[in-house]
């Protein structure tokens, strides 16, 4: 690369003197000292490589002083030029009014997303500012609008979930089901204490997907598939249900798989279920309020049993709060995670299957949310 030939620098009267003065000084910046240092030496002969091998620093910068005191002055090159100023100024109105736009949808006001990003965001400020009298967010930056939403602890571009109360009888209806898990609770602890009744868990899953393959799954294989291998095209074979129930004293799953969960269907859990206990035993099933459980066939069947079962409603939007929500997790993290069959009855055949291997292994589930408030009590 051709460097760049300079002329050499010319001392005014006293010039020479001031920068020795400046190099003693022990009060002034060191900036100031080091291009006094840089001006002196190279005054006198020096070559550039070797002010900047004296100084530790790199050839640019000496070069850049050096071109500073030949354009304005020895004196003038001994500190920083002036610069345009200061960053504009967000006003307080203009933030406000940041925070009025993120707190709108895109959609309400003419875009397709649901959700703002930082660049749509960005779009629309700098593009709405001015017409408002903002005139500072003209060029504002994805740095500062971070800095303006993360003050006031705003993620548009993210999304929360919440569970809304709709039962004005909620708070009730949670503390009497609590109850009565803490009930069972007390009951599984005495197990010497015969008993007359037990309590199931009961819920439906439905929509269980029956998806066969159409190419072969290559399995794992040293040293060429590191992991199963599968097309990523399918077939869909249609769907099941699953209904179960878990009983919260021996945690056994009572489970019924159907293609549909309807009052039918339901019906025939509990005629199933009402066959796997004594006659003399009180039947309580903790459940929603789905249209199935409270239907007029469902009514009438259980006049036909009529002191055999007692249904205990989740409140209306609270059915996490049943524990039968915790097994269909396990089982939809264990043996339904990837399945693929080749029939629908291959698929009812692997539900039962799992389930009976988490049966040979029962594991009693237990309600802990909000239960020390029910141990206070």
């Amino acid at each position: 690369m051709k460097i760049r030939k300079r002329s050499k620098l010319i001392f005014k009267l006293d010039e020479s003197s001031r920068l020795e003065e400046i190099i003693k000084s022990r009060k002034l910046p060191y900036s100031q000292v080091r291009r006094a240092i840089i001006l002196l030496r190279y005054s006198k002969g020096h070559k550039i490589s070797e002010i900047a091998r004296e100084l530790k620093t790199n050839r640019p910068l000496i070069e850049r002083c050096i071109d500073k005191a030949m354009s304005y002055g020895i004196l003038q090159a001994l500190k920083d030029l002036p610069r345009s100023g200061r960053p504009v100024k967000i006003t307080d109105d203009a933030r406000s009014w940041v925070l009025s736009i993120v707190c709108q949808k895109p959609v309400d006001l003419g875009y397709a997303a649901e959700l703002w990003t930082y660049s749509l965001l960005i779009k629309h400020i700098r593009k709405h500012c001015k017409e408002v009298g903002y005139n500072c967010l003209s060029k504002l930056g994805k740095g500062r609008l971070n800095a303006i939403l993360s003050k006031s602890a705003i993620k548009p571009h993210k999304i929360s979930y919440y569970i809304e109360r709709r039962d004005p009888e909620f708070e009730e209806k949670m503390a009497n089901l609590l109850c009565l898990y803490k009930e069972v609770e007390l009951i599984n602890a005495d197990s010497e204490k015969a008993r007359k009744n037990t309590t199931i868990s009961y819920d439906e899953k439905p929509g269980i997907q029956a998806i066969k393959n159409i190419a072969p799954q290559l399995l794992p294989l040293p040293g060429k598939y590191s992991s199963m291998s599968r097309d990523y095209e399918y077939k869909r074979l249609g769907t099941v249900s699953l209904l179960a129930g878990i009983d919260l004293h021996t945690g056994l799953v009572i489970p019924l798989v159907k293609n549909r969960h309807r009052s039918v269907e339901f019906i025939e859990f509990l005629d199933h279920i009402n066959n796997e206990y004594p006659r003399d035993w009180k039947i309580r099933i903790i459940l929603d309020n789905h249209s199935s459980h409270i239907s007029e066939q469902t009514k009438k069947y259980l006049r036909t049993k009529t002191g055999r079962f007692e249904f205990v409603f989740t409140p209306k939007h609270g059915s996490w709060l049943n524990l039968i929500e915790s097994f269909f997790s396990k089982i939809a993290r264990s043996f339904l995670r990837h399945i693929r069959v080749q029939s629908k009855k291959e698929l009812i055949d692997r539900i039962y299957k799992g389930i009976s291997e988490i049966n040979e292994e029962p594991v009693i589930f237990k309600w802990t949310y909000k239960m020390e408030e029910i141990k206070t009590v």
